[in-house]
């Protein structure tokens, strides 16, 4: 298990954060200073928004972005920027006419979203995937794949990494992968979730061998007809020339029983060989997809991006296998 942890500090977002209280920061110098503030208390990353001095409103402009980035810099504080790319995607309909923007409107194109980047070249910055309501009114923000395509290739000319916030549909998720731009020297593999209700009897032979391992005979033996197997991915993890076969795998609890599982497990079976199938992460509440995974230091072992459900919630990140266990690398967004 990764025990490492990361801490980032939004200062002040692009909300109206200032209407709810007196201590959010406004002006460049405020901002530069919370942020600061907030790297001596112990943040690994500051994410960065500014604001318009005179009416304490979330602001676009470069001028202010870059007179808080270099008095971070200008401090000598170890911190990794991570400057809003956000803003310029809001739409409000007029109320007389909802084809028409009305007030709250500020839409400009991809280019422009990103000319503080350019001028600031932070360490990271965001990239909001997906066209999403804002807020509890008729505000929606506008963040369509083309747009993504070409935010995502600027980055990668300003060598600026994108950030990527999922919040767009199922059936676009993982939009990490649509936002990659043409030629992104990063191979990636979309795994979709597609449930074997059958099966082959050899795969499930197999898994009611691990699930015996697992958890034995407590609630009585699970049987091939226990198992609902959620995907099957062929997908090289551990090293071997050959690729290693993933099964995400659960047996439910009676109905009635209450949420949860006898057993949910991601199995690996190394170059595909189900008589050496292990599990590699078990649990008794979630179950557990690869949504995708791809090979981001390029030792032809992939990475993986998964999804975690919860009878509450969910959650999202990033793993690796090492060691005959799934070894998280981090969870960047969840719900409940």
């Amino acid at each position: 298990m990764n025990f490492e942890v990361v801490l980032t500090c939004a200062v002040t977002g692009a909300g109206d954060t200032t209407g709810k209280s007196k201590h959010v920061p406004v002006t460049p110098e405020e901002i530069a200073n919370s942020a600061i503030e907030a790297a001596r208390a112990g943040a690994s990353a500051v994410h960065l928004h500014v604001r318009d001095p005179k009416t304490g409103k979330g602001s676009r402009d470069p001028a202010l972005f870059k007179e808080t980035v270099d008095r971070v810099r200008a401090s000598g504080v170890d911190v990794v920027i991570n400057l809003t790319a956000g803003m310029g995607g809001d739409w409000t309909p007029a109320k007389d006419n909802w084809a028409m923007p009305g007030p709250g409107t500020d839409m400009i194109g991809p280019d422009e979203r990103l000319a503080h980047i350019k001028e600031c070249l932070p360490e990271i910055c965001s990239l909001d995937c997906g066209t999403l309501n804002f807020g509890n009114d008729d505000t929606i923000y506008i963040s369509t794949p083309p747009i993504l395509r070409r935010m995502a290739a600027l980055m990668d000319a300003t060598e600026v990494v994108g950030v990527e916030r999922l919040t767009g549909d199922e059936e676009h998720d993982p939009l990490l992968v649509a936002v990659l731009p043409a030629g992104a020297p990063i191979d990636v593999q979309v795994h979709p979730r597609e449930p074997r209700p059958a099966g082959d009897p050899a795969l499930r032979a197999a898994l009611v061998r691990v699930a015996a391992a697992d958890v034995g005979d407590r609630g009585g033996p699970i049987v091939a007809a226990d198992l609902v197997i959620d995907q099957v991915i062929d997908v090289n993890v551990v090293g071997d020339a050959r690729p290693d076969r993933l099964i995400a795998v659960n047996a439910p609890l009676p109905e009635g029983d209450g949420p949860g599982y006898r057993w949910s497990a991601l199995v690996l079976a190394p170059s595909g060989d189900l008589a050496a199938a292990r599990s590699v992460w078990t649990s008794d509440l979630e179950s557990i997809f690869l949504d995708a995974s791809f090979d981001l230091d390029g030792d032809g072992v992939r990475e993986l991006i998964y999804s975690s459900d919860y009878y509450e919630g969910g959650g999202r990140g990033g793993a690796t296998i090492e060691d005959g266990a799934l070894h998280p690398l981090g969870t960047w967004a969840c719900g409940a």
